[in-house]
């Protein structure tokens, strides 16, 4: 009797320990989509004010050639720390979405009819089936749309305009179009770059 009794307090205390990681790793999916929000939404407003502010100085000269000087690199860095972040959250928003996963999977094989209420799909890997929750896949496509990219692309903006107004201050004998094709070339190669990173690090989920 007292190991049957033991091995039910086991369970029970197993089953509570469950619920409470359950509910703590939904806590921590639901942090990491409010951080990356805050952090986006932080850059964003940046971004836009440095904007306002250099309209302002745009037609006095030699003050707007210093104010963007002082300006566009600190909103670049600014942007790249924010997209480093955003992907590490987002990193973190699946490994807590796949220890949910195998929670639901448990949950599902309680009794005949749980896997009507806890659904997993049919992905028998954790991380795809985490992948469905968020209503996307394994394919490199998906990186283009989160909000890492979202911020590399603006923040690529953001260097290759900064790389026009250099060399149309610095180098006078260089044409607009050198100019603005270089800063053009500059943002294409950042955000392919920024691309690539998130998909290496979305590749060692799967590792």
């Amino acid at each position: 009797m007292e190991v049957t009794m033991d091995e039910q307090g086991r369970e029970q205390a197993f089953m509570s320990a469950l619920v409470t990681q359950h509910f703590d790793l939904r806590s921590a999916a639901s942090a990491t989509i409010s951080e990356s929000s805050s952090r986006a939404s932080l850059y964003l407003f940046s971004l836009s004010s440095a904007l306002v502010a250099l309209g302002f100085t745009a037609q006095r000269g030699e003050a707007f050639t210093i104010f963007a000087a002082a300006v566009l690199p600190a909103i670049f860095l600014l942007g790249l720390f924010t997209f480093v972040r955003v992907c590490d959250t987002a990193i973190e928003n699946v490994n807590a979405l796949r220890s949910i996963v195998r929670i639901r999977r448990f949950y599902s094989s309680l009794t005949p009819e749980a896997g009507r209420y806890f659904d997993v799909g049919s992905r028998a890997d954790d991380t795809e089936a985490a992948m469905d929750v968020m209503a996307t896949n394994r394919s490199w496509v998906g990186v283009l749309f989160t909000t890492g990219t979202m911020i590399a692309a603006l923040n690529s903006m953001v260097a290759g305009v900064g790389v026009t107004l250099l060399l149309n201050a610095t180098v006078r004998p260089t044409s607009l179009f050198i100019s603005v094709g270089t800063g053009g070339g500059v943002a294409v190669v950042l955000v392919i770059a920024a691309i690539f990173y998130q998909w290496r690090r979305f590749l060692t989920l799967f590792a």
